[in-house]
């Protein structure tokens, strides 16, 4: 149900188990005392959320508690979840949960809502094609929202040659059908991923997919012809770029010949696996190995694509430009969505049927990416990841400077990462970070661990946020540091 000129916007009527207080003439205790058939009249567009940390009760507070309980005894133990909360409206840099509190979101729902949950103009594009069409499936009825995603990837991402992109729901299927186009174009078997990848969690992505636990483990036997080269940790091997990748051809070379390989698959800044920027030189070495050899050249811009880096793909930051690159999380601001873009030869390699799926490029997804595409250019979102990167390294070094624990601070722009080890050895820490990741989350501010060992904290912060919730994040971040 829809209601209008409340609080200066357009807003919904939902059930108060999914609604919450966040205005001052409701209480928290007024919302607790109602039942799941009462209502709430909730504005609409995330950013009016007041931004700001705020603790109701402990974390998780009994209607999380209870609506957890539900989740257990429904969904299976292989879904797990990283804040203990139950999430009912968000927006700016703040998520706020069914007992009121209000926590500051520094994951954007691993770099999803990028430009902010429930930006307005997304709310509006999607609220507008909905009431035109849910669904037709592109490959029966095309339509130009589909056409439209296309041309402005086309555009967007990196290189002035002629693209073609084929639209898809997640990035694990985006990275799927890279590796099929990329077959299909060559003729060859073999692709290559490296060390500390992350690229899905079906079985040919599982392994593409560098660590075993959580993603990997009992699920084989995986598909055949992937092999994985070394990359570049510059905090953890202290090689040059160009060295990191003679190491990586040569091993490739070597071990199964650059014939037969159609693919090197690879994340210009490594997401799950740790946030590790490859020293400079390693990216290009790699791009021009591939062009000598008739290789396809991938980077999976999942998680770096869409302003994050501070560009709007981070390939751009190391010179390269990609024959394929596959798009998801950030493209469509929370919708389902993902893309493979790339060179017009190699994009039209496969017959007609080949490439596609049901529900991929769906009109409403669309229309969300369109809106996004549109707030990330013409606010300049890249620009403000660069600032909040500024904000987030100067923060944490200082963290660093007085904590030998913190053992590296890297990223680039809005995605940042600090690596938590032993002072005296270098080995990774992942209990501290752990333990960090939890105390900051009990108190309000919601990060993410990741990391091959699991011993790495990212901040993926919204690029709506704050300035002043970034410092208050850290101020908590600091604390826990301390504590333990």
């Amino acid at each position: 149900m829809a209601a209008s000129g409340l609080y200066g916007m357009d807003a919904v009527i939902v059930p108060v188990i999914h609604a919450v207080e966040w205005w001052s003439s409701v209480s928290a205790a007024s919302v607790a005392g109602m039942s799941t058939a009462d209502t709430l009249t909730v504005p609409l567009g995330g950013p009016a959320l007041p931004q700001e940390r705020r603790l109701v009760t402990a974390i998780p507070g009994p209607r999380s508690q209870q609506l957890l309980e539900r989740k257990a005894a429904a969904v299976p133990a292989g879904v797990g979840h990283t804040a203990p909360i139950h999430a009912v409206a968000a927006g700016g840099g703040v998520v706020v949960d069914a007992d009121g509190n209000s926590l500051i979101d520094l994951g954007s729902g691993i770099a999803v809502t990028t430009v902010g949950n429930s930006h307005p103009a997304v709310v509006a594009a999607v609220a507008q094609q909905a009431a035109q069409f849910t669904h037709t499936c592109f490959m029966i009825s095309p339509y130009d929202s589909y056409v439209a995603v296309a041309e402005a990837l086309n555009r967007l991402t990196p290189g002035d040659h002629e693209k073609k992109t084929a639209l898809f729901n997640s990035g694990a299927e985006a990275v799927e059908n890279a590796v099929k186009i990329a077959r299909k174009f060559t003729g060859r078997p073999a692709v290559v991923a490296f060390d500390h990848a992350y690229h899905g969690r079906t079985n040919l992505t599982m392994g593409l997919t560098a660590k075993a636990m959580p993603y990997k483990l009992g699920f084989g036997p995986f598909a055949g012809e992937i092999y994985r080269a070394p990359l570049s940790y510059p905090f953890r091997d202290g090689l040059s770029g160009p060295d990191a990748a003679a190491r990586a051809i040569a091993m490739i070379e070597k071990q199964i010949g650059a014939s037969q390989v159609a693919a090197v698959l690879i994340e210009p800044i490594q997401g799950e696996g740790g946030f590790i920027v490859p020293a400079d030189g390693f990216l290009p070495a790699l791009a021009d190995w591939c062009r000598q050899n008739g290789v396809v050249f991938i980077a999976d811009e999942v998680q770096t694509g869409f302003a994050r880096t501070g560009a709007m793909f981070a390939s751009e930051l190391f010179d390269v430009v990609p024959d394929l690159v596959t798009t998801a999380k950030g493209i469509a601001a929370g919708l389902p969505l993902a893309a493979v873009t790339g060179r017009a030869e190699i994009m039209d390699a496969s017959h007609a049927g080949g490439l596609g799926g049901t529900y991929g490029g769906n009109p409403i997804a669309c229309a969300a990416a369109l809106a996004a595409i549109d707030v990330y250019e013409s606010d300049d979102l890249a620009g403000r990841a660069r600032d909040l990167g500024e904000v987030l390294v100067a923060r944490l070094e200082a963290l660093r400077a007085a904590d030998a624990r913190i053992g590296d601070v890297r990223g680039r722009g809005a995605m940042i990462a600090a690596e938590f080890v032993d002072p005296a050895t270098g080995a990774p820490d992942a209990t501290l970070a752990a333990a960090v990741a939890k105390a900051s989350i009990a108190e309000g501010v919601i990060v993410l661990t990741c990391g091959t060992y699991g011993n790495v904290i990212r901040f993926l912060p919204p690029l709506s946020i704050p300035d002043t919730l970034v410092h208050e994040a850290f101020d908590v971040i600091g604390a826990a540091l301390a504590a333990n």
